[in-house]
């Protein structure tokens, strides 16, 4: 005979199931396996923080001084450089606080707040890499309209739209994040709140959820990767087409670093997201992923800087008037 709920039980029921379905807070677990080396860890991350704000900083500076670099090309590496600083400042400093203090746990509303940034960056470096891919493509296959066609109110346009796609993106994934109740643990093993991670833990139906990240999926890697390959097989046709190798390398060279950037950006990002469920786990999707959030913007302004002439001049003229700037300042002109 089945067993009666007593009063008592019947109105704690609900409590209980209300304790089940709610979290406080998430654990970011993707370090660890690292416990022992947390001091090696912070010092590490903490340099390529640094670095890659400071790195990218330069880059604005340098651009934004130099008359000559005032072109489509640099007004979109001037927002990949910003947009890096702010990619950056998402997540690692919780990565420096929790090593820190020997924590794990990250807020509920620092997690969603962490979440949205993500995504937002995530999706401007997409379209900002696509808009300078394409910039390359009419500046190689279209040299005699380039500007007609790159046009200040283009660029400034492809700018809008991306920030207007990507925060619709990142708020549609935080309201229908907000919904769902969470009774499956509050592990994510990631250093940091990844999307799909806390879809996992959820005990509520995440089938809307999943169609929303497959549909801006396509909207926001698909489509600019589409127009990636796109724009460099229409360059690499154009380029064999030249008939001398001294010609073909001078092409090739004003793409080189866009190349780097593009395949370090997608080729983590395919390691992170598309490596089996173990692997994401483990150390070795640890190291994936701080490689796809730290390392890929810290090495960006880098491989502008060393592999482009005109940025290198850029650069040198900057640290040359400050380093006049404080011969002037420490020993003024008569003293």
């Amino acid at each position: 005979m089945p067993r009666q709920e007593t009063a008592t039980e019947s109105r704690s029921l609900p409590m209980l199931r209300g304790n089940q379905t709610s979290v406080s807070e998430f654990l970011l677990l993707g370090l660890s396996d690292w416990a022992e080396q947390q001091q090696l860890l912070f010092v590490l991350f903490l340099s390529m923080y640094l670095l890659g704000i400071l790195g990218s900083l330069f880059v604005v500076l340098a651009i934004g001084s130099d008359p000559h670099l005032h072109t489509p090309m640099y007004f979109f590496l001037i927002n990949l450089s910003l947009v890096d600083v702010c990619f950056l400042s998402t997540t690692v400093p919780k990565v420096l606080a929790n090593v820190q203090t020997h924590s794990k746990s990250i807020s509920y509303a620092g997690c969603l707040t962490q979440m949205y940034f993500f995504i937002l960056f995530i999706s401007l470096d997409n379209f900002i890499l696509t808009g300078m891919a394409y910039d390359r493509y009419v500046a190689i296959c279209h040299p005699l309209h380039y500007t007609t066609i790159m046009s200040p109110r283009l660029c400034a346009q492809t700018i809008v739209v991306s920030w207007s796609i990507g925060s619709l993106d990142a708020l549609l994934h935080i309201l229908m994040v907000v919904r769902l109740s969470f009774c499956a643990g509050n592990e994510i093993h990631h250093i940091f709140c990844d999307l799909n991670q806390v879809l996992k833990l959820s005990c509520t139906d995440t089938f809307f959820n999943v169609v929303l990240v497959h549909v801006f999926l396509v909207i926001l890697a698909v489509v600019p990767l589409t127009g990636l390959l796109f724009s460099y097989s229409r360059i690499i046709s154009t380029v064999l087409k030249i008939s001398s190798a001294g010609g073909r390398y001078k092409v090739f060279s004003t793409c080189g670093s866009h190349l780097s950037v593009v395949s370090l950006f997608y080729g983590t990002g395919f390691a992170v997201y598309f490596s089996p469920r173990s692997t994401q786990a483990s150390r070795q999707g640890s190291i994936a992923s701080a490689m796809y959030m730290v390392v890929t913007p810290m090495l960006n302004p880098f491989i502008y800087s060393l592999r482009n002439k005109d940025m290198k001049r850029a650069l040198t003229n900057v640290f040359c008037r400050k380093t006049l700037l404080m011969k002037l300042v420490i020993s003024p002109p008569g003293s």
